[in-house]
């Protein structure tokens, strides 16, 4: 269900850790000549970058354009007109009148040799491998590798480790590429991998009883690892990679706004892995986003809506609620609407609800958002960390116009949705951890959700909606950059976008149309709020763009 690319390709002289700021432009100067193609670079890029933006692709293992290259593999070398050897394209930088070879009789010789020594240990087990269908040396191996083996030893066999949280280590089919061992020195600062023995014997092991387990951000090593050597225990046969679909979106468990692909099949979601983006979150996401996605494939799903009348619950359709919910509303009259939304609900969404508040004759929206005790940083990153507030769209909300009341268990702000005599419109889990009697005596409580909401005794109208995950839409993050999601699961029964559901109702009671696309319906709120003046889908795109408004300061709680 993949609708859009998912992100858009680092050519690698950008920046690599600095989020701060921009990369400045280096002089374009340098003219080579790779592969019979002349281009011009700039200053500094490597041969190996070069060919990359030439659309030849070096294989390389121990390189990864967020990490140091230590040229240690010898899988990308290439032949360069003159030099008395065969050079690392990782680090060999460019020079005018460069003449590169990168498919050379010499180039690809000593790539089939260097393939074929990887292999002398390495295990034929692809068809249980996790990696296998992702796997580069697999890619490598069939695309210019030999087409048999001459080793006659037996293989050597290191077996399964734990190397605690959620990483398992196949020592049997590390290539010793050490990006691993370099993700945990130069980007997490937390020197917890390192390379044991040397020669044949080498093999990545932790220190003593100092595991994973310590680390906030491990996981980032099983998604650079290019072999099967460090595998997810979630996800640890679970999914064959080329059954897996492949949809951009944006991690919902905190308010960075890392970018991430969801990955899915049979309308689960499997994983999550971090889609590139370098203003964001670069190439990682953290331990705690990447393991929270479990809730999208609950099964107690409101599938149709249901209309409290007398006691009884009634299911219909969306014209029959949607007219008995206009009647309803016109009963009352005009009325004050207090509404509590979820933070995990969308900017077209939230513009939706403030609509109708306002159509309704106005009133307040408020939103809660669950705390974490403290951030936690990625040291080798300026900018990335698993942010206080643990929702998504709290500085969306925020700018449209909702007001955050207190995050403590209990009412925690809500005391007055008890009395209210208007209308109460819940959108979300927000009321979550109230009590299960917790009874609004509202004229008319309206309650859409993804799932039943057990803190609210009477409702008038339970309307399904859909998760993040099953409509297209936008969050803004902590420091007020809009980014897009596409869906990636199919929403159940009849539940639909808040953002639809809302608008046809506050279209019926003007008595116009309203929007049946998510891009009209960000459109509306664009209009609505300045510091989203000049956004839209396109100018968005798949990497964000930042709202006219200031980065908000941190206040205590976030």
């Amino acid at each position: 269900m993949n609708t859009s690319p998912s992100s858009a390709v680092v050519n690698g002289w950008g920046p690599r850790r600095s989020m701060a700021k921009k990369a400045t432009a280096k002089p374009a100067g340098v003219t080579l000549t790779i592969d019979g193609q002349e281009l011009t670079v700039p200053v500094g890029t490597t041969l190996l970058q070069a060919a990359q933006g030439a659309g030849t692709e070096v294989p390389h293992y121990c390189y990864h354009p967020g990490l140091s290259s230590p040229a240690m593999c010898r899988l990308c070398l290439v032949e360069v007109e003159g030099a008395p050897k065969l050079l690392p394209s990782c680090t060999t930088t460019v020079a005018d009148g460069q003449v590169v070879h990168t498919q050379s009789d010499d180039a690809t010789r000593m790539r089939q040799g260097v393939l074929e020594f990887y292999l002398l240990n390495h295990p034929l087990d692809c068809p249980i491998c996790d990696q296998s269908g992702e796997c580069d040396l697999q890619d490598y191996v069939f695309a210019g590798g030999r087409e048999h083996g001459r080793g006659r030893e037996a293989k050597r066999v290191f077996g399964r480790d734990d190397l605690g949280g959620d990483v398992l280590f196949y020592a049997d089919r590390c290539v010793m590429c050490t990006r691993c061992v370099r993700f945990m020195n130069e980007i997490e600062e937390k020197p917890l991998l390192t390379v044991v023995e040397r020669g044949n014997r080498a093999v990545i092991d932790t220190f003593f009883d100092e595991g994973l387990e310590q680390s906030d951000w491990a996981g980032n090593v099983v998604d650079i690892c290019p072999v099967g050597a460090l595998v997810s225990k979630d996800f640890l046969h679970k999914a064959r990679a080329w059954d897996l679909e492949h949809t951009p979106s944006i991690c919902p468990n905190c308010s960075q706004g890392c970018n991430i692909d969801l990955h899915t099949r049979d309308n689960l979601v499997h994983r999550m892995k971090p889609r590139i983006n370098l203003e964001v979150n670069g190439h990682w996401i953290c331990d705690y986003g990447r393991s929270r996605y479990e809730w999208l494939n609950r099964g107690d799903r409101l599938e149709v809506p249901v209309m409290n009348a007398e006691g009884r619950n009634t299911t219909m359709n969306w014209t029959t609620a949607l007219e008995a919910l206009k009647v309803r509303i016109g009963a009352l009259g005009k009325s004050s609407v207090k509404a509590v939304v979820s933070p995990f609900w969308s900017n077209e969404d939230l513009g939706a609800v403030s609509r109708l508040v306002e159509t309704l004759g106005g009133g307040s929206v408020v939103f809660r958002s669950a705390q974490a005790e403290e951030e936690v940083v990625l040291q080798g990153y300026e900018g990335l960390a698993r942010r206080k507030a643990l929702a998504p769209n709290g500085h969306g909300a925020e700018l449209l116009g909702c007001t955050r009341v207190g995050d403590d268990l209990g009412q925690g702000g809500l005391e007055d949705l008890i009395d209210h005599e208007g209308v109460v419109l819940v959108l979300g889990d927000a009321l979550d951890d109230q009590p299960e009697d917790f009874a609004p005596n509202a004229g008319l409580v309206l309650y859409l959700g993804a799932y039943t909401s057990s803190a609210l005794a009477s409702v008038d109208f339970q309307l399904p909606v859909t998760t993040f995950a099953e409509q297209e839409g936008t969050f803004t993050n902590h420091a007020g950059r809009v980014q897009r999601f596409w869906p990636a699961l199919s929403g159940p029964g009849a539940a639909r976008p808040a953002w639809l559901v809302l608008g046809a109702l506050v279209g019926a009671l003007q008595g116009e149309d309203g929007p049946n696309t998510a891009e009209k319906s960000f459109d509306l709120v664009a209009q609505a709020i300045k510091s989203y003046k000049g956004l839209d889908y396109e100018t968005i795109g798949a990497q964000g763009g930042p709202s006219g408004a200031p980065v908000p300061v941190p206040v205590p709680g976030d």
